[in-house]
């Protein structure tokens, strides 16, 4: 499915949008192993790694993070699969797989994702990373659909602030100018499709208005060999993070 056209366009734009990279069956398994996962092992998480819309509902998860450190498939899809490979061909170099995640909105009460930069959170110089964004199910305007700022990632990192969004405490302060939106990119996904950011691409996601929808993904995160984290700086950050959450 790579073609040397894809990293023109990744480098471009700064992500790319890859429908049908996983097929049905492979989509299947995944939500099934997703499922799985989630009713043998939510109740016995740590609270940083996973996180409810509220905490007295089960039904309004919204996050799972490290799901790869918990169980060997997860494992297997971050670090030997497709996903991979993929991470490798678009960064120009070998990776190191960071985390798996599970996303979802809950009908009516899922929040919308403020406008971010995965490289803010992440703490890295060179910024050599990339995040992936993989649908469960159909995901529109109406669920929580997902958008980038074309070619956002060659603009350096923007001032972010803090927010009240559990899951992602910082956000672009002055997101919104004429140059943000007149080159906002909206993208409709369906089960299997897959989209690819780099770490500096601007990005934001709708809230969740539907009555009845939920809307399910996957992420995966990959940095570059090249790229050094400042690991002290990171800790205390993701410290703060989960005390905020709490």
């Amino acid at each position: 499915m790579y073609t040397e056209g894809l990293k023109s366009d990744f480098d471009r734009d700064g992500f790319i949008f890859l429908p049908g990279f996983l097929d049905p069956s492979e989509i299947d398994k995944l939500r099934e192993k997703v499922n799985q996962f989630i009713a043998d092992k939510s109740t016995t998480l740590p609270t940083e790694h996973i996180k409810f819309e509220s905490k007295e509902d089960p039904s309004t998860l919204k996050m799972i993070q490290d799901m790869h450190l918990y169980d060997s498939f997860f494992e297997d899809v971050l670090l030997k699969s497709s996903f991979t490979e993929l991470a490798e061909k678009l960064l120009g170099e070998a990776v190191l797989g960071k985390t798996v995640e599970y996303f979802n909105k809950p009908p009516k009460i899922g929040k919308a994702t403020p406008p971010h930069q995965d490289g803010y959170y992440f703490m890295l110089k060179p910024m050599s990373a990339v995040t992936m964004w993989l649908a469960l199910e159909n995901v529109d305007a109406e669920n929580g659909w997902v958008s980038y700022v074309k070619g956002s990632h060659k603009l350096g990192m923007r001032h972010h602030a803090f927010t009240d969004t559990l899951g992602f405490s910082q956000g672009i302060a002055d997101f919104g100018i004429p140059a943000d939106l007149e080159k906002e990119v909206f993208c409709t996904t369906k089960p299997g499709d897959l989209l690819v950011h780099h770490a500096l691409t601007i990005h934001r996601a709708s809230p969740n208005i539907s009555e009845h929808r939920t809307r399910k993904a996957m992420g995966l995160i990959y940095f570059g060999v090249s790229a050094e984290e400042d690991v002290a700086a990171k800790r205390a950050y993701v410290k703060a993070l989960n005390k905020n959450d709490s």
